[in-house]
């Protein structure tokens, strides 16, 4: 619809002052739906909090994403997206180790739904973190991630993720908090804030149980109502089977913009690292930009 059309001309007679109301009435309802029209979709691709831990120099690595949501939104976020009701939303992720403090790897997500296949381009990222993180009390990284998107998915052709790590471990409890800033280009881009936590309790090395907690509040500087807002709730374990790490979670949407329930799976396979390679550098070892002196005070 052109609003235009229906805005009064300098030569139209006068209007009747209900009709003046009912105008401005339904144009305030177009604008607020093209407006919820222009809220990004967010394809759950990747449900995972970052803890800053990476692969080995000289590295290889590969994730299987799973994400199912069992109950969902069934309208579409836009005009040509679907509804993410009964969608399976995965992402086949490789990474490969450039140092003890660096990482990088390439997404492939896609969705099924309705014996659809739908794929989602893909995305490449940067990893930078403290090294051996697992090992530490304190540990921060920050990834950087870009997209190319396809239209089911965004309306934006391109996006960006700055996603900060931080995370505190320590008598078999850890808490990490990502507070990621998603933005998207072009006529409908946004700047969002979409942070993710987790607080977990390690029962051994290769075993946890714990709560991670994901959101999207929507546009920084323009938070819509709470109950427009995603969040979501999960129960998770990891565990590793043999030599595959698993990664289990239920989840339960808070608000009516949340999806409503949503299971997820990662599993996890790391390549051996060639020999010699994680501490051999030579005279042109990259420096680390995680290795500031004004946070050496909190590596134990």
């Amino acid at each position: 619809m052109n609003v235009s059309d229906t805005s009064p001309s300098a030569t139209s007679p006068a209007r009747h002052p209900r009709g003046r109301a009912l105008e401005a009435a339904s144009a305030a309802a177009v604008i607020a739906i093209l407006g919820a029209w222009a809220s990004p979709a967010r394809a759950i691709d990747e449900i995972q909090v970052y803890n800053a831990a990476i692969v080995a120099p000289g590295q290889f690595a590969i994730q299987q994403h799973y994400n199912y949501v069992g109950i969902g939104q069934k309208d579409p976020p836009f005009p040509g997206g679907f509804p993410s009701n009964h969608s399976l939303n995965g992402t086949p992720e490789f990474a490969y180790g450039l140092t003890d403090w660096w990482e990088v790897g390439l997404y492939l997500p896609f969705a099924v739904q309705d014996d659809r296949f739908l794929s989602d381009t893909f995305k490449v990222r940067t990893l930078f973190v403290t090294p051996q993180a697992d090992k530490r009390t304190f540990f921060y990284g920050v990834n950087f991630e870009f997209g190319l998107t396809s239209p089911p998915f965004s309306q934006s052709r391109f996006e960006v993720e700055v996603r900060p790590i931080f995370g505190y471990r320590k008598d078999g409890w850890e808490f990490i908090v990502n507070p990621i800033v998603d933005a998207s280009f072009g006529r409908f881009g946004t700047l969002d804030f979409a942070p993710a936590a987790r607080v977990a309790r390690l029962l051994d090395h290769d075993v946890a149980l714990g709560l991670e907690y994901y959101a999207d509040f929507g546009e920084i500087g323009n938070f819509g109502k709470l109950a427009d807002q995603q969040h979501t709730l999960f129960a998770v374990t990891d565990f590793k089977l043999g030599e595959f790490d698993i990664d289990l979670g239920i989840g339960y949407g808070l608000t009516r913009a949340s999806d409503r329930l949503v299971a997820k799976t990662i599993i996890s396979y790391a390549f051996p690292p060639p020999d010699g390679s994680a501490d051999e550098y030579g005279p042109i070892a990259p420096v680390n930009p995680m290795s500031h002196t004004a946070l050496h005070g909190f590596q134990p």
